[in-house]
């Protein structure tokens, strides 16, 4: 775990460096003041020697500035370090989530992505500010003053050494046991951002059922369960205070009282005294100093570990040593394919699936909810590798490919379609970056997208919100199919992505893709019969295996299950899942 954080650090080695360095410095002169200040007591107000009282306050104020300096170094260094050093995690982490596969990503929830990226990389950054910083001055600063109590005078400094002993181990219990809330805390976290990122993103259907009370109540539990974690750790970490001031007025009154029995017989000066008092001061404030960085190491632990899972997580799908560069065609075949979300799944999703689709080719794939119809073609461009068989694609094994050349060549209109934040251009050309307008428009024209956007008064400079929200869903669905096709791919894969458009321009779109992109092999998901009975061969699905595969007119003749909805659809009395009758 430390390894991997510490590659993270990068540039900012000297910085991480030269903190510890600076902040040794202010220590150090903390540490010569009161002796300076015992100095001008003993040697100057005692003896009545100006001179040596103001050449001694002239060191103290140099001294005082330098250590002001150091401090004011080690603050900036230090900032600058664990700033960079949490720049480097979030970034480290978001370049690493995008090599995921599906299957990856299926290992963490959004909303822990998200905690991960913020919550857990602020703590880390303070966590490491405070080990460059306070880790190396209290230390720094506890050895020395004890070091310097010692030699002024061993008795008195025993009671230092009693003390930190004593409080020492009082503080190791308080952060033990404060450890043991923390580390439940950050979960609590993904529970919470899960409640806001749902309901941001569902607000049209909270406000729809008119469920503001039950989201504003599943919020109120999350950051509750957040705030009584928080308040058993903190009601532990509080006893800090208290045990603290305990330790230090009695010191002080010891060193007091032990003190001026010295200073009358002589065995001790005033100005040793004062130092000593001073130093025991620095002591104990250490302590306090260390313990609020164990209590913070404590916190970042397990910020730390959730970091490291996605840092060290490696992506299921990798290429091969020398892949395959270049996509021929678009002929797909399936020899013998299972396919298992898990691999100590029980029943595959997909089971023996042994297909030939040649390039070119307009697919239909039917078939109930579950089926694994999405399952199927999500095979294709590699988003999961199968469990058992081979996928060809242009006569070559899916995983011999580069898997950027791969999925260059197989463009997927995706069932939940998403739109990003920027223009209707600027969306567009994530099928394309180099498209010109013309070919956007081209695009536009084939999904029937054009004539909608032309009414827009800002045409294909109309911004669109993020998700797509200032659109209607059969809008999001067309502009979604230009942006795929801008991609001129081998393979385009529709699934379920013209739901939401009426039978009319689904029509239009279908003879588009017909008489424009006739090379494109084309495998189309749907619910309607009517959106695929032209197709080629028509693909049906049934509990993740093929129940039939032929044409409209071959399949109506031999497969019961087709022509069942069929004649249920065609009666308006039911689809897949509501079989007639």
């Amino acid at each position: 775990m430390l390894k991997t954080l510490g590659a993270q650090i990068k540039e900012y080695k000297k910085d991480s460096v030269l903190t510890p360095v600076f902040m040794i410095g202010e220590v150090i002169m903390e540490t010569i003041i009161p002796l300076l200040m015992a100095s001008i007591i003993d040697d100057g107000v005692t003896a009545g020697n100006m001179k040596h009282i103001y050449l001694i306050g002239i060191l103290m104020v140099g001294t005082a500035l330098l250590s002001l300096t150091f401090g004011i170094l080690g603050g900036q260094f230090g900032s600058r370090a664990s700033a960079g050093f949490a720049r480097n995690l979030r970034k480290a982490m978001y370049e690493n989530i995008q090599t995921f596969s599906f299957s990856n990503i299926d290992k963490f929830s959004t909303s822990g992505l998200v905690t991960r990226l913020t919550t857990d990389v602020t703590n880390m950054q303070n966590a490491y500010q405070m080990i460059l910083r306070m880790c190396m001055r209290a230390p720094a600063s506890l050895i020395c003053a004890m070091a310097m109590s010692f030699r002024i005078s061993p008795r008195l400094a025993s009671v230092y050494l009693v003390a930190v002993i004593l409080l020492g181990g009082v503080l190791a219990l308080i952060v033990s046991q404060a450890t043991k809330h923390f580390s439940q805390a950050f979960p609590k976290y993904d529970a919470l951002n899960e409640s806001v990122q749902e309901n941001v993103s569902a607000i049209r259907v909270v406000k729809a059922y008119v469920r503001e009370d039950y989201e504003i109540e599943k919020f109120k539990t999350a950051s509750n369960n957040i705030y009584k974690i928080f308040c058993k750790a903190e009601g532990i970490v509080v006893w800090n205070s208290p045990v603290m001031n305990l330790t230090v007025y009695t010191c002080i009154l010891l060193i007091s009282w032990i003190g001026a029995h010295m200073v009358v017989q002589d065995a001790l000066t005033t100005g040793q005294l004062m130092s000593l008092l001073t130093y025991c001061m620095n002591i104990l404030m250490s302590l306090m100093m260390l313990s609020m960085i164990f209590v913070m190491i404590t916190m970042s632990v397990a910020s730390a570990r959730r970091i490291c899972e996605v840092l060290t997580e490696k992506a299921d799908l990798a290429d091969p040593e020398e892949p395959v560069r270049e996509v021929r065609d678009g002929s797909i075949r399936f020899e013998h394919v299972s396919f298992s979300y898990k691999k100590e799944a029980q029943d595959p999703v997909l089971k023996d699936i042994d297909l030939e689709i040649k390039s070119g080719e307009t697919i239909g794939i039917i078939g109930g909810t579950g089926s694994a119809k999405s399952s199927l073609v999500n095979l294709v461009s590699r988003l999961y590798d199968v469990t058992e068989g081979k996928l060809l694609v242009g006569g070559v094994d899916v995983r011999d490919y580069d898997c950027e050349v791969l999925r260059n060549q197989v463009a997927v209109v995706l069932q939940n379609n998403v739109l990003f934040s920027g223009t209707i251009l600027e969306n567009l050309r994530w099928g394309d970056r180099e498209a010109t307008e013309e070919e956007c428009r081209h695009a536009c024209e084939l999904a029937c997208a054009d004539e909608f956007i032309r009414r827009f008064p800002d045409g294909y400079e109309t911004y669109i919100e993020q998700g797509g929200t200032n659109v209607s869903g059969g809008q999001k669905q067309r502009l979604c199919i230009a942006r795929a096709l801008l991609k001129k791919p081998k393979i385009l894969i529709l699934d379920d992505s013209t739901s939401a458009v009426d039978t009319a321009t689904d029509a239009k779109i279908r003879k588009a893709f017909a008489e424009s992109i006739p090379g494109t092999t084309k495998l189309i998901i749907a619910q309607r019969i009517s959106s695929v009975e032209h197709a080629d061969k028509i693909i049906v699905m049934h509990d993740g295996e093929v129940n039939g595969f032929a044409s409209h007119e071959e399949l109506l003749e031999t497969n019961e299950i087709y022509r069942e909805v069929y004649e249920a659809q065609m009666s308006g009395s039911g689809d897949f899942d509501e079989k007639a009758g």
